[in-house]
């Protein structure tokens, strides 16, 4: 059975969009997990700061244990919010090799954010990438104007689920 590991950069709109992605695969051939970056005691990268190591870990140990990743996160100033590109940071910085918890992976990008997020979905594809994840094409983009599609969510979720089973 397929693991997906459902990270939300924060805990407001992007969660309950999470919850709601975690919601629509209930009944689908995977188990879902969630995590909310905003919930972790990351500091801000800097060589010389210490981070929470519990906090760290519990988030190394379920990107390593899943086999693809739905990523739910706004748009910041037109790019991917501080509080994801710290956590990968700190998950490349402290991972053996810093890809091993992306490379080989399928991930999903998803976005509640006040346009249409395409240019996180955009920037944030090409970072994934660039970590030896490879992303699906088709997205997920809410806003308050436009809600979430649960057949059309499911319908690219599945696709997920059927390439990493």
């Amino acid at each position: 059975m397929a693991k997906i590991l459902i990270i939300s950069a924060t805990n407001d709109k992007n969660f309950e969009l999470a919850k709601d992605l975690h919601q629509v695969t209930s009944d689908m051939d995977c188990s879902t997990d969630i995590i909310c970056l905003e919930d972790l005691a990351l500091p801000l990268f800097s060589s010389n700061v210490l981070v929470d190591e519990i906090d760290l870990s519990l988030l190394l140990e379920k990107m390593n244990e899943s086999d693809a990743f739905i990523f739910c996160s706004p748009e910041y100033n037109g790019g991917v919010p501080p509080v994801l590109s710290n956590a990968i940071t700190w998950v490349t910085i402290k991972s053996e090799n810093w890809r091993e918890a992306f490379l080989g992976k399928f991930s999903i990008i998803s976005s509640y954010s006040g346009g249409d997020g395409h240019r996180f979905i955009s920037a944030f594809r090409s970072q994934l990438e660039y970590m030896g994840t490879n992303v699906l094409a088709r997205s997920i983009s809410v806003n308050k104007n436009k809600p979430l599609d649960n057949e059309s969510a499911k319908g690219i979720i599945q696709g997920l689920i059927d390439i990493i089973n």
